[in-house]
């Protein structure tokens, strides 16, 4: 269902009912702000954010430019879109770097919300931006918890700092020294969590962060826990002063409380999301993106991003002459399948594109490895000429793929399906990237 489903399919079902009337009495749009009160609370959003909300949404929305526009609909739809990225904004939601290196980043979090793997991914995400990032093992409680950290800091590709279990407030300072002697421009370090919050946690950390003055302490939460995700956020703000927070599986069955709760409750900003398991698997986070999937509209811009990403400038080229030529066969569509797959999940990747977003398109992963043997078993000339293939070549593929004449058919059908689709994408700027048009 993609990024927040429930909220975002209530919200989806409220504004089509304001956008399909023509005018809107004043009694109409309370209606749909009890509405959007409801499905917000079910979200698990703090109630005083909610009601904070929905009191300064209402006051613009019952408003004479708004009743008495032409798209009074539309209208409501854009001030709550505009509330909800002022409810998650920050002036501070990038990444501070210290203006004498290394900038040194404390991490921090309850045990199980994944700040070790975080800090790992967070080491990789800045290492593509240019960084040159080492991690730190600092929690010497948890067990293996230095070698998790060594593990998933080799598979980001990162250097990696450890003293085993020596007291980690002189772990971390060698490992400052380290860092500066050696050129590491950003030092990461994991610190210890602990089941609940304590005294003695605190205290370290409390050590750690005099010891070193961390540029940054970020605070990784995990935003399957709602509200508890902003009471954790409360305890550790109060005891270290932390500057950001990490909101980890946002792409599971999150319900968007911790999302729309935290920076409104704490006054700290969220500077990035963990959106699946992977090492890459970290997004910054973008207040107006998560707010347009939310409101089921899409998020073009971080779809553009992975393409960006997935699709080589080569293969963009080739694809656009293939549209231009009008000859888009199935080995162009091997290998937008194969950009589809470096991108992330499929299905999530949908979610992404505006007016896919809420027709709840569920893709069969299996069935593209069904569809991609169904073509590895073609001749070239019927790859390039799907006119070609009639009832015997069907007959013969399908032997050879393992798949059964049905699969055929339905794969030439979604076949000329997505040639279509491509085709409306063609003028969509920034889309039409991902499909190299």
């Amino acid at each position: 269902m993609g990024l927040f489903g429930s909220l975002s399919e209530r919200m989806s079902h409220i504004f089509s009912k304001l956008t399909n009337r023509g005018k809107l009495t004043e009694l109409e749009v309370k209606e749909s702000m009890r509405e959007i009160k409801m499905a917000l609370l079910e979200a698990d959003v703090n109630y005083l954010v909610v009601k904070d909300f929905i009191k300064r949404v209402s006051e613009k929305a019952v408003g004479d430019a708004v009743l008495k526009s032409l798209t009074p609909g539309q209208q409501v739809v854009k001030i709550v879109n505009e509330e909800l990225v002022e409810l998650m904004k920050s002036p501070d939601q990038k990444l501070k770097v210290s203006p004498a290196p290394p900038t040194i980043i404390m991490m921090c979090g309850l045990q199980g919300a994944g700040k070790t793997t975080m800090t790992a991914k967070l080491g990789h995400l800045l290492k593509k931006s240019g960084k040159r990032p080492i991690s730190v093992a600092c929690d010497i409680y948890r067990p293996a918890a230095i070698e998790q950290l060594r593990v998933v800091s080799k598979d980001a590709g990162i250097a990696f700092f450890e003293k085993g279990t020596q007291n980690p407030v002189k772990t971390a300072k060698q490992a400052v020294e380290f860092a500066t002697s050696q050129g590491y421009d950003t030092v990461i370090i994991d610190t210890a969590g602990r089941l609940h919050i304590n005294e003695e946690l605190m205290n370290e950390l409390k050590a750690i962060k005099k010891e070193v003055n961390p540029t940054e302490i970020l605070l990784t939460v995990d935003s399957m826990t709602g509200q508890d995700a902003v009471t954790v956020a409360e305890a550790f703000n109060n005891d270290l002063d932390v500057t950001g927070v990490i909101l980890t599986k946002l792409d599971g069955d999150t319900r968007g409380g911790a999302a729309l709760s935290i920076k409104a409750i704490t006054n700290k900003p969220i500077k990035f999301c963990g959106i699946g398991e992977k090492i890459g698997d970290l997004e910054p986070f973008y207040p107006d993106r998560i707010a347009s999937r939310i409101l089921g509209m899409g998020d073009v811009l971080t779809l553009i991003d992975k393409a960006q990403e997935a699709v080589s400038e080569e293969e963009a080229k080739k694809l656009e002459k293939a549209f231009k030529e009008n000859s888009f066969t199935f080995e162009d569509y091997l290998v937008q399948m194969e950009n589809l797959k470096k991108m992330g999940n499929i299905n999530d990747i949908i979610a992404m594109i505006p007016g896919l977003s809420m027709q709840n398109i569920q893709i069969d992963e299996k069935q593209l490895l069904h569809n991609k043997a169904i073509v590895q078993s073609m001749t070239v000339k019927e790859r390039r000429n799907p006119d070609l293939i009639k009832a015997s070549q069907k007959k013969r593929i399908a032997k050879g793929s393992g798949t059964t004449i049905q699969d055929i058919n339905l794969l030439l059908k979604q076949f000329e399906q997505s040639k279509e689709m491509l085709k409306q994408f063609k003028n969509r700027k920034g889309i039409s990237r991902l499909f190299g048009l």
